[in-house]
């Protein structure tokens, strides 16, 4: 892998490096003079990158997830991806609370950028971790569970204190979800009752390009069980046809999991994408910032404001609610918050520009940008994150010489 899934980043490590038993691995980032975990490339900026050191690619030490029936959790390898642990899952009637938009990545990399899905009272990924197995750079492996103060600090941790080698997640009994589309929705509308919209069902999303009358589509993400009749909308009308996230732009829906209200297992319905395919555009950028949940009817003002400028450079825009959580660096640390997503046509100086309209016309509303997804903030992201100052405390305790450390946290984290 010498770029990222998308093509739209080139790492710059020196050599890639794949251990094949955990021994080596330890020998591995003993020898490196630096070494970030390349995971399944996912990320669209330089969080991953090791510019003067190693890239650790840890599928080759992928065991089989282990369900502990007494504890309802499940303990997972760190370089397997979300898709590998849903068979596991299955056979023992357990699943997880919720799920990214597509489950190619790798579940340690997804937590330690703050990735989520989404739902009004379903937080990141990251809330689901009770425990994480870490290599630190003096060569020792450690479980820090929830019972530790550093714990917070410790999940979504941007590969800036170790290697996640196992994680221990909490799980639920499996439930049924279906999906259904929705078409019609004015911006108008949705400004005015952004709130009301995102709580119409378990998990909602808002695609659209910031033009126009209205959203290109909404898709409704809904508990299916013996109850729940055809979900409403009010202000859109429902139409029975799986769209796109792309439709707008003529994207045809055969990589996107089922929609029109037909019954599936949550795996198979709360990804936007299947495993067997390619997700979304394949070739783009892409950029996320949350807002607090209360400012989200003006954040959608602010976007409108400035689409024309934006427009020409997007594929698409979701909005998506994500409930408060508590580690130190996840973008929806301690407030309800909804995010805004921008998927852009690779074109990367274009992007940059378009990236900065974006975030001034967001800059009132205290917006935090996803870590592992292109934003131009200049230098640390104190003004954003207020535990920044407390993680990189952890991490100089945990990494004094800097071993996973790059550009990256240097520029973003670092004091």
């Amino acid at each position: 892998m010498t770029t990222n899934w998308s093509g739209t980043y080139d790492y710059r490590a020196v050599r890639r490096v794949q251990p094949a038993t955990v021994e080596e691995l330890q020998q591995f980032v003993a020898d490196a003079p630096q070494a970030k975990v390349a995971g399944s490339g996912h990320s669209f900026n330089g969080i991953a990158d090791s510019e003067s050191g190693w890239q650790l690619d840890l599928s080759g030490l992928i065991a089989p997830p282990e369900v502990d029936d007494t504890t309802g959790t499940v303990t997972v390898s760190g370089g397997m991806k979300y898709g590998e642990l849903v068979p596991a899952l299955a056979a023992s009637g357990r699943a997880l609370p919720n799920l990214a938009s597509l489950p190619h990545i790798t579940i340690a990399g997804s937590v330690a950028t703050g990735t989520h899905g989404s739902g009004v009272g379903q937080p990141g990924l990251a809330s689901a971790v009770r425990a994480v197995e870490l290599l630190t750079a003096d060569g020792r492996l450690r479980w820090i569970d929830d019972s530790d103060e550093r714990f917070g600090g410790v999940v979504v941790s941007l590969g800036a204190l170790g290697v996640v080698t196992r994680l221990r997640l909490a799980t639920v009994p499996e439930y049924a979800v279906r999906q259904d589309a929705f078409v019609g929705l004015s911006w108008r509308d949705l400004a005015a009752r952004i709130d009301e919209v995102l709580a119409a069902a378990y998990s909602v999303s808002v695609f659209g390009r910031w033009i126009g009358p209205g959203a290109d589509h909404v898709i409704v993400k809904s508990i299916a069980d013996d109850r729940a009749g055809q979900p409403e909308l009010p202000g859109a009308r429902w139409v029975a046809d799986t769209l796109h996230p792309l439709q707008a732009a003529g994207a045809t829906p055969d990589a996107v999991t089922e929609q029109g209200g037909v019954p599936g297992p949550w795996a198979d319905r709360l990804p936007h994408f299947r495993l067997g395919f390619t997700p979304s555009a394949g070739a783009e950028v892409q950029s996320e910032f949350f807002v607090a949940a209360a400012d989200a009817g003006r954040a959608v003002e602010a976007l409108l404001g400035v689409g024309d400028r934006i427009a020409p450079h997007l594929l698409v825009g979701e909005i998506r609610a994500v409930a408060g959580e508590s580690a130190w660096l996840s973008p929806a640390h301690r407030r309800d918050s909804v995010a805004f997503h921008f998927t852009w046509k690779p074109e990367l100086n274009a992007v940059h520009q378009a990236v900065g309209v974006v975030q001034e016309a967001l800059a009132d509303l205290a917006p935090r940008p996803h870590w592992g997804k292109v934003f131009t903030y200049p230098g640390r992201l104190d003004f954003a994150y207020d535990r920044l100052d407390d993680f990189d405390d952890l991490r100089r305790s945990l990494d004094p010489a800097g071993k996973f450390g790059n550009d990256f946290v240097d520029r973003h984290v670092a004091r």
